[in-house]
């Protein structure tokens, strides 16, 4: 049976120069690339429940940085427990395939040979200045990055990054997230 991923990336209202705690971030919006339908989708703050059902489906949550930023500012919201979803984070495959942290642009550029269109701080000051629907754009353009890459890895078997001049290879193995057999044997949080 194949299996149905997500992709999501979040914005949030403040940095950590505001909080500490990524719980206390605030979401401004949410975007999610689901496979099963193959849209986009963004949900503001106040739609956020909305994206519930999405997670509680996919067959994994795939992101950039997601474990350490993403989930821990969307548990803030979420009445479960988001530990108990399968979730697949492209920063920490490749810190432990390559001992090191690399940007998401940076890999999209060695990768795909594009940029990403702003900067999360860029994204705060979008939020604070009103500019809704550019957040937006920024936020999807980052999931169709992040989607992009994935999708590269799970075709190729490989996606690169530069160390000076040089082109390096990181060998995936992430077309197993598109023919594993989904599991439903996730305990829903919420009555659906």
């Amino acid at each position: 049976m194949k299996s149905f991923p997500i992709v999501l990336d979040l914005e949030t209202k403040y940095s950590f120069r505001d909080f500490s705690d990524p719980k206390k971030l605030q979401i401004s919006v949410v975007s999610v690339f689901e496979y099963k339908t193959n849209k986009i989708i963004v949900f503001e703050e106040k739609e956020i429940n909305r994206l519930f059902p999405l997670i509680e489906k996919s067959s994994c949550i795939v992101g950039f940085n997601i474990i350490s930023f993403d989930l821990q500012v969307l548990q803030a919201y979420y009445p479960g427990n988001l530990k108990n979803f399968k979730v697949f984070d492209i920063l920490n495959y490749i810190k432990e395939k390559i001992g090191k942290r690399i940007s998401l642009n940076e890999i999209v550029f060695a990768t795909l040979n594009k940029k990403k269109s702003g900067s999360g701080l860029e994204a705060i000051n979008l939020y604070r200045e009103g500019k809704i629907e550019q957040l937006k754009k920024y936020c999807q353009d980052d999931v169709l990055l992040t989607k992009e890459l994935f999708d590269y890895g799970a075709k190729n078997g490989e996606i690169f990054y530069f160390e000076g001049n040089k082109k390096n290879s990181i060998k995936v193995d992430w077309k197993k997230y598109f023919e594993e057999k989904q599991n439903n044997e996730t305990h829903l949080t919420l009555p659906f």
